[in-house]
């Protein structure tokens, strides 16, 4: 019996191969590597003594995604497969549509033809919307800004009409938070194609002198300092909850959702501060105006997730910063050329 990792080769993807490779699990990867690299299959092996099963395949191609069931025997799948840039997806809605919601559905016939009947979804935060106080919880209104989080929320409602029609389903949702930092080896981390979209990879790039300065993008909202809050978690931590989540699913049938994050918020100059003591190098910033639909604070009430998968964030935002400025200092461009 195999788990399926769609995007096994991506960030949370191979951290959680590596946890699941770890207590034993037989591993099967799909991903297509638009956004991810096949020699992380080479640094998993060196971590973990172990090399998942790997099928380079697309989502939208269910013909060639139905081999990878025909020729092994999936028991559950952990879906991260999808686009996931917020501004890519305002800019090409109909690109993440039909990538994220395609590439889904096909996966969940797949699942029920070939009775592989419980799965964790990477989900985000971004389901919350603009949420009117923190922390956060799962039972907070749910809305979107943009058409990622639509894809997001989207495929948790198919999901859940999944799980009503077939209760033989075990599902479990995590709602990410913001996952930063690397493996503690240095030998996986997070390697984002082009200009890097989230905070802490382009902190890492100014410190190592690949870009001139970080944008601070308001110092006068209602924080301690005047910058944003969020709630940081490391990814280790994060693909830990993973493992969490399937012995759930694999447990409880129907669909249940969850928090992921540490429900502690850090402010952007907190992050830069604790990322210069970690790396010992300094990280230039200007405050730039805020961004429409910037939201002051942001952070998780994660109380769900440790009451029933046990799970709750060991590492503090110094082991966020530290892991990943070991990751960047020994992979300045990122992973090499496949």
């Amino acid at each position: 019996m195999s788990i399926l990792v769609t995007g096994g080769c991506g960030f949370i993807g191979s951290h959680t191969v590596v946890e699941l490779l770890s207590i034993g699990e037989d591993i099967v990867i799909l991903d297509n590597l638009s956004n991810s690299k096949e020699c992380v299959l080479d640094r998993i092996e060196t971590i973990t003594g172990k090399r998942p099963k790997f099928y380079k395949a697309d989502l939208l191609d269910i013909d060639e995604c139905e081999k990878v069931f025909k020729e092994n025997d999936i028991e559950s799948v952990i879906h991260f497969a999808g686009f996931k840039a917020v501004g890519e997806s305002v800019a090409k809605p109909m690109m993440y549509y039909h990538n994220n919601i395609t590439g889904t559905l096909n996966l969940c016939a797949l699942m029920s033809k070939y009775g592989a009947k419980t799965i964790v979804f990477s989900s985000s935060a971004t389901v919350y919307g603009m949420p009117k106080s923190v922390p956060i919880s799962e039972d907070f209104p749910l809305s979107t800004t943009n058409p990622y989080g639509e894809t997001k929320l989207m495929i948790e409602r198919i999901l859940s009409d999944i799980c009503v029609s077939d209760k033989e389903y075990g599902v479990s949702v995590l709602r990410y938070f913001n996952p930063i930092g690397a493996h503690e080896s240095g030998l996986i981390g997070e390697d984002p194609k082009g200009i890097p979209n989230n905070l802490l990879p382009y902190v890492s790039r100014v410190a190592a002198g690949i870009y001139e300065h970080l944008s601070v993008f308001g110092d006068d909202y209602d924080t301690p300092d005047g910058t944003g809050v969020r709630d940081y978690i490391h990814v280790v931590d994060l693909a830990k909850a993973h493992l969490c989540a399937l012995d759930y699913a694999r447990k409880n049938k129907g669909i249940d959702y969850f928090n992921v994050g540490t429900g502690n918020g850090y402010s952007v100059l907190e992050i830069v501060k604790a990322y210069e003591e970690a790396s010992g190098k300094p990280v230039k910033y200007k405050i730039s105006p805020r961004r429409p639909g910037d939201i002051a604070e942001c952070y998780a009430n994660p109380e769900k997730a440790y009451k029933l998968l046990g799970w709750k964030a060991e590492k503090g935002i110094e082991d966020m910063c530290r892991d990943l400025a070991r990751w960047q200092e020994g992979n300045p461009e990122g992973y090499p050329d496949n």
